[in-house]
């Protein structure tokens, strides 16, 4: 039997592959630690001989680095299972498990992801690897710096780019403005007050200032899109494909 998971700063999601069973769940990643949901599986299957993690965080040979959107119980969770059960864990951050599925689906060794979900994050294949950095931290978009807010972001610093474009941003400025967690990018579109048009302002120019610093430091031949905000407002891919040439390096968007 395999474990496959999948972690935001939202959602837990889970495939339990048996043969061809396929048993799926999701969960919400603020009420269940990892490391207690995994225990839990183990316990009731103990047949799982491999459990494979797509992590939203900081991660590097096995251990969580940083998590600015999940409460971490324990970071060197590849160690903590294989010593514990007779099982093999592989953990790798969420964006460069998706652009490896992009890349596949696309049949492109020269890619890029740009996913904003509860935060957002990028990743970046180039002549068919995975530009990972020193301790696999490369392309972690982000944590950029962009401008201050009036609150702090998960990693602790208060100018990251995520504090302007992500899920978790528009909650916060929602609250700091309104006292409402009202998240929706479309209504605040059209509403009646100008705070609430300001936000989905700020989020569109610093998604295309980040989706331009994406481009144009990595050159990509596809960028491909994805994650729960985009999802849900299609829109944003229409205003990326009209304005971001008015942002990146004129020669990155040859071919793109």
């Amino acid at each position: 039997m395999k474990l496959y998971i999948d972690i935001g700063g939202t959602n837990l999601r889970s495939e339990l592959h048996s043969g061809d069973s396929i048993h799926k769940e999701i969960l919400s990643s603020r009420d269940n630690d990892l490391i207690t949901f995994i225990d839990s599986k183990l316990t009731a299957y103990p047949q799982i001989s491999f459990v494979g993690i797509s992590y939203a965080g900081q991660v590097s040979n096995g251990e969580i680095l940083s998590a600015p959107n999940i409460v971490v119980s324990e970071k060197k969770i590849k160690a903590y299972f294989e010593t514990r059960y007779a099982l093999r864990l592989e953990i790798d951050n969420d964006l460069n498990c998706a652009v490896m599925a992009e890349a596949a689906y696309y049949k492109s060794n020269s890619i890029a992801a740009l996913y904003i979900g509860t935060g957002i994050g990028s990743a970046v294949i180039d002549n068919g690897q995975i530009i990972r950095g020193h301790a696999n931290q490369a392309f972690e978009i982000g944590h950029i710096p962009y401008k201050e807010a009036p609150f702090e972001c998960g990693c602790g610093k208060r100018n990251c780019l995520e504090l302007f474009v992500s899920g978790s941003a528009i909650e916060k400025w929602m609250r700091y403005n309104h006292n409402s967690e009202e998240s929706d990018l479309q209504r605040l579109r059209s509403a009646s007050d100008e705070k609430s048009r300001m936000i989905v302002n700020d989020f569109e120019k610093a998604l295309l200032h980040g989706a331009a610093t994406l481009i144009t430091l990595a050159n990509p031949k596809v960028l491909v899109l994805g994650g729960g905000v985009i999802e849900h407002n299609r829109y944003l891919v229409a205003l990326l494909e009209e304005k971001v040439g008015d942002y990146a390096l004129a020669a990155s968007l040859q071919g793109l």
